[in-house]
């Protein structure tokens, strides 16, 4: 995969970038982890591609990415899912009380999840999601959706243009941190549909 991508960066350039990184907000297995640095790393040994140029065309991509899963957050909308909660609360993990709570939560502290969820491996995409299924307001999800995005594509294109040839020590460093994160994720939901009689399915 790396092959294709580093392909697609030196035939395609900034387009490529973007590209790049839309699908991996819409396709997980292909990682921002890899994209940017090799990204940064392209820039570092070409006169084709800037440092500036390759952190905006990421952030673009990714931007428009994450808000594709906005909008499919969106359209299935809060009533589909209270419904869905009435029914299997359990397995959702949720009950109606939770989904209340969490509407409530979002509306006050969920820009601070929105931007700082960017920065984290697995929860910077999956973050879209709530955000459109609570309608947090479309002024409100772009602009800090765009800033958390823009620190994180940065660090990984400075990371890659420092480190040169040896830029994949980055996937490498961060594919044990998206492991636990999935591990915990998965750990928390086992958890609560295990303990789900005594956690209350009732408000």
């Amino acid at each position: 995969m790396t092959a294709w991508i580093e392909q697609l960066i030196n035939d395609l350039g900034y387009a490529g970038i973007a590209f790049l990184m839309f699908l991996e907000n819409l396709f997980p297995p292909i990682p921002s982890e890899v994209i940017m640095p090799l990204a940064g790393y392209a820039a570092s040994s070409s006169d084709d591609l800037s440092m500036t140029g390759v952190i905006l065309a990421g952030t673009f991509g990714s931007v428009v990415g994450m808000t594709v899963w906005y909008y499919v957050g969106r359209a299935f909308g809060e009533e589909r899912l209270l419904a869905l909660v009435s029914r299997h609360g359990r397995w959702l993990a949720m009950s109606e009380r939770d989904f209340h709570r969490v509407n409530r939560w979002f509306d006050g502290s969920g820009r601070f999840a929105v931007g700082v969820g960017r920065c984290i491996p697995t929860i910077r995409t999956l973050i879209s999601v709530p955000a459109g299924l609570f309608e947090m307001p479309l002024k409100v999800f772009l602009p800090l959706t765009t800033a958390g995005v823009f620190v994180w594509d940065a660090a990984l294109a400075w990371l890659g243009y420092w480190l040169g040839s040896e830029y994949d020590a980055i996937g490498a460093w961060l594919g044990p941190v998206s492991a636990v994160v999935i591990a915990g994720i998965l750990l928390a939901y086992g958890y609560r549909v295990a303990t789900w009689k005594a956690a209350g399915a009732k408000p």
